[in-house]
C-alpha cells in the first residue's frame, strides 16, 4: 500500500489550544542545563550556562505598586542568546524555560505572529500577560512590520512582569554564519533593547563536529519502499509537496508533520524561488524539532539552496535548514 502524503494533509490548529500548546518541541522536551554540553574549546558556552541558571534564579512572584499595578522583577527582564546556527540556543533556551515556575510559554517567532492574528493583539496580551516567562526561538527580523507588532506586544509583557528570553535570525544583509546578531537584534527591538542582556554563545556546529557531509541521496525506488515499510510514514514527490507549502501558513507546518515517523522525498531538486526557499527552513525547523529523519532522492540536501540564495541577506537561515536536513538524513539512513 503507497505511504499517506503531506500533501494530503491540511491541519487546522484551533485558537482556543495555541496558548496551551506553547510549550518546547519534543526534542527538547528533556532539554536542561545539566544536559547541555560545553565545548571546553569555547569557553562562552559554560559563561552562557551560568548566565541563565542565574537568570532563571530571578523569578519571583509578581509584586503590587500603586493602584494596584503590577511592578516589573528587579533587573533585566530579558535575556537574547546571542550566536551562530549549531552552538545549543534552542537547547539554552528550552533548559531556561523548564527552570521557570508556571505559567510559563515557549514558542518560535511564526507560532508568536500567528497567535496574534489568531486571538488580536489585545487578547494575546491578555493570554500571555500572567506568564512568568516567554521564550521565543528564531526570533524573526527580517519582516519589520511583524517585528514591530512583536516588538510591541513584548513592550506590554515586559511592563506587566513577564520575563522574556530570545533568540534570533539576522537580518538581510548580515551576511556570514559566523556573524553575531546582538546589534541588529537590540536596534530592532528598540525601546525593549535596554531590558535585554545579550549571552553569547560561540562555537561550531555541534552536528557536524568530525562528520562528514549530507549522505548521498539514494534512488526513487528506494524512498518508496522504506516509507511503505515504515509504520507512520510519509512519502511525497519533493516539487508537489513545495507546492503544497505555499498553501499553508508556516504556523501549521509543526501541525504538518506531527507524528510523521519518517519523510521520504523524491526527485529533490535545488530550489531558485526565495519564498518557497524560506517555507522549506521553517519546514526543516519543524522536522528537526521533532526529529523526523529525512529520506530523499534527487539532488543531494546540502545541494538544496543554490549559491544566488547562499549569496543573499537569509545565508545563515539557509545554512542553519542544510545543517539540520543533514543531520536528519544522516539519521534516516543510519536506522
Amino acid at each position: 500500500m503507497p505511504a499517506p502524503r503531506l500533501v494530503d494533509r491540511s491541519p487546522v490548529v484551533p485558537p482556543e489550544t495555541l496558548v496551551a500548546g506553547m510549550v518546547p518541541p519534543p526534542r527538547f522536551a528533556d532539554a536542561r542545563f545539566s544536559t547541555y554540553l560545553p565545548d571546553p574549546d569555547h569557553p562562552s558556552q559554560a559563561r552562557a550556562v551560568t548566565v541563565l541558571q542565574q537568570f532563571a534564579g530571578t523569578f519571583e512572584p509578581p509584586r503590587k505598586g500603586l493602584f494596584g499595578r503590577t511592578k516589573a522583577p528587579d533587573g533585566r527582564p530579558g535575556v537574547y542568546l546571542d550566536g551562530g546556527y549549531g552552538v545549543g540556543k534552542t537547547h539554552l533556551l528550552a533548559s531556561l524555560w523548564h527552570e521557570a515556575p508556571e505559567p510559563r510559554a515557549y514558542g518560535t517567532f511564526v507560532e508568536l505572529t500567528h497567535l496574534v492574528g489568531a486571538l488580536g493583539f489585545a487578547g494575546t496580551v491578555e493570554a500571555l500577560s500572567r506568564h512568568r516567562l516567554l521564550a521565543i526561538d528564531e526570533f524573526e527580523l527580517d519582516d519589520p512590520g511583524d517585528t514591530v507588532l512583536v516588538s510591541t506586544l513584548l513592550s506590554k509583557l515586559v511592563g506587566a512582569g513577564v520575563r522574556v528570553a530570545a533568540t534570533s535570525n539576522t537580518l538581510p544583509g548580515s551576511l556570514g554564519e559566523g556573524r553575531f546578531a546582538a546589534q541588529d537584534f537590540l536596534r530592532e527591538i528598540q525601546s525593549l533593547s535596554r531590558h535585554f542582556e545579550p549571552v553569547r554563545v560561540e562555537g561550531e556546529d555541534y552536528r557536524h563536529r568530525g562528520l562528514p557531509s549530507a549522505p548521498p541521496p539514494v534512488d526513487d525506488d528506494q524512498v518508496v519502499r522504506r516509507a511503505e515499510q515504515t509504520t507512520g510514514a510519509t512519502c511525497d514527490a519533493f516539487a508537489d509537496l513545495v507546492r503544497h507549502l505555499s498553501e499553508l501558513h508556516p504556523s501549521r507546518y509543526g501541525a504538518l508533520v506531527d507524528e510523521v515517523a519518517l519523510v521520504g522525498l523524491t526527485g529533490v531538486t535545488p530550489v531558485h524561488d526565495q519564498a518557497a526557499a524560506l517555507r522549506l527552513v521553517v519546514l526543516a525547523d519543524r522536522l528537526y524539532d521533532r526529529d523526523v529523519p529525512v529520506l530523499s532522492s534527487g539532488a543531494p540536501l546540502d545541494e538544496l539552496f543554490p549559491q544566488e540564495l547562499l549569496k543573499g541577506g537569509y545565508r545563515k537561515k539557509y545554512l542553519r535548514a542544510v545543517s539540520r536536513l543533514t543531520a536528519l538524513a544522516r539519521g534516516a539512513q543510519a536506522s
